[in-house]
C-alpha cells in the first residue's frame, strides 16, 4: 500500500508539474486550456461577455476576448496573449472505465488545483446553457471545487482526454471527451467559425402539455411536441406550421421529445425536410424549407 500511494503521489507531482502551466482561470469562477498559441478554451457558461480576464499559473493577467462560442455545445474559445505557456496535449485514445484520472483547474485564477480519481462510466449526457442535450460525456470521481469547469482531465502521461463541465453531485463529475470531432470544433472556434445548427424556428412544449391541452378541449391523445410559437421568419412559418399544430414527425421520423427533434434536425444534411404535424384532429404534411447550405458536420 505504501509503494502505491509513492506511485500515486509521484505521478501526480509529475503531471501538475507539466500540466499545471497549461491551465488558466478564466473570468471569475472558470478554468480554461491553452488550446494554441493565442487561444485559450473553456466551456461557454464561462463566458459571459465579449472581454473576459485571464490568469495563467505563474499568476499573469490579461484581458482576451472572445473568438466564437457555442452555447449548445458548452464550448467556447478566447484569443489572449499566452506568453509561454504550452498548449495541452490531447490523448489520441478514449478512456476506459477504470482508467486513472487527474482532474486539473485553475478557478477564476484563484490557483491551481490537481486531484485524483477514475474514470467510472462513459457516454453519460448532461444539459448545456441552453437545455440541449450533449452526450458521449465521461463520468469520473476526480473531486473538483466550484470554478473548475473548463479545466481539463488528464491521463497519468499528462494527456488531455477531455474538459470538465458538470458537476452530478454525490462524488461524480461529467467532462467532454476531446475526440477528433469535438476538437475540430475546437479549432473552428478558434478560426472563428461557430457551428451552424438546423431549426425550425419554433418553440415547442413537451408531449406531457401537449396531452394535457389537448384533454382539455376534447381532442384524443396523440405523441408528439406542440408548438407555442413560430417565429415568422423562420423555415417553419414558410412552411405552413401555426401555434398550436402537434408535430408527429420529422424527416420521418416519430417525435416525442425535443431531444429527439434536435437530433434529427442535427443529422439532416438536404434543403428540405418533412414534417407530420396534427392540427386538431386533421393530420398534415408539410414540407419545410431551409435557408443557406447544411451546417458542417460536428
Amino acid at each position: 500500500m505504501t509503494k502505491l500511494l509513492e506511485d500515486l503521489s509521484a505521478a501526480g507531482q509529475d503531471v501538475a508539474e507539466r500540466v499545471t502551466p497549461s491551465v488558466v482561470g478564466v473570468g471569475r469562477r472558470g478554468s480554461g486550456v491553452v488550446l494554441a498559441p493565442g487561444k485559450v478554451a473553456t466551456n461557454a457558461h464561462n463566458v459571459r461577455h465579449d472581454q473576459v480576464e485571464v490568469v495563467f499559473s505563474d499568476g499573469r493577467r490579461a484581458t482576451g476576448a472572445l473568438t466564437a462560442a457555442d452555447p449548445d455545445g458548452d464550448l467556447a474559445v478566447i484569443s489572449v496573449d499566452t506568453g509561454g505557456a504550452p498548449p495541452l496535449v490531447w490523448a489520441d485514445e478514449s478512456p476506459a472505465p477504470g482508467t486513472p484520472i487527474f482532474a486539473l483547474a485553475n478557478p477564476g485564477g484563484r490557483g491551481p488545483r490537481v486531484s485524483f480519481g477514475v474514470i467510472s462510466s462513459a457516454g453519460r449526457s448532461f444539459r448545456g446553457p441552453r437545455g440541449r442535450r450533449i452526450a458521449g460525456s465521461l463520468e469520473h470521481t476526480a473531486p473538483l471545487t466550484r470554478g473548475s469547469s473548463g479545466g481539463p482531465v488528464v491521463d497519468a502521461d499528462g494527456r488531455a482526454l477531455g474538459i470538465n463541465t458538470h458537476r452530478l453531485g454525490d462524488g461524480f463529475y461529467l467532462a467532454m471527451p476531446m475526440e477528433p470531432a469535438r476538437r475540430q470544433r475546437l479549432d473552428d472556434l478558434g478560426a472563428g467559425r461557430p457551428p451552424s445548427r438546423r431549426s425550425l424556428g419554433v418553440a415547442v412544449a413537451p408531449p406531457h402539455v401537449a396531452d394535457r391541452l389537448r384533454a382539455s378541449v376534447g381532442l384524443p391523445p396523440r405523441s408528439g411536441l406542440l408548438v407555442r410559437a413560430v417565429d415568422s421568419a423562420g423555415p417553419a412559418a414558410g412552411g405552413g406550421v401555426r401555434e398550436g399544430d402537434l408535430i408527429v414527425a420529422v424527416g420521418g421520423r416519430d417525435i416525442t421529445s425535443v431531444d429527439e427533434l434536435h437530433d434529427t434536425l442535427d443529422g439532416w444534411d438536404e434543403a428540405t425536410i418533412e414534417l407530420v404535424v396534427v392540427r386538431g384532429v386533421e393530420e398534415l404534411r408539410l414540407e419545410v424549407t431551409f435557408d443557406g447550405d447544411p451546417p458542417a458536420s460536428t
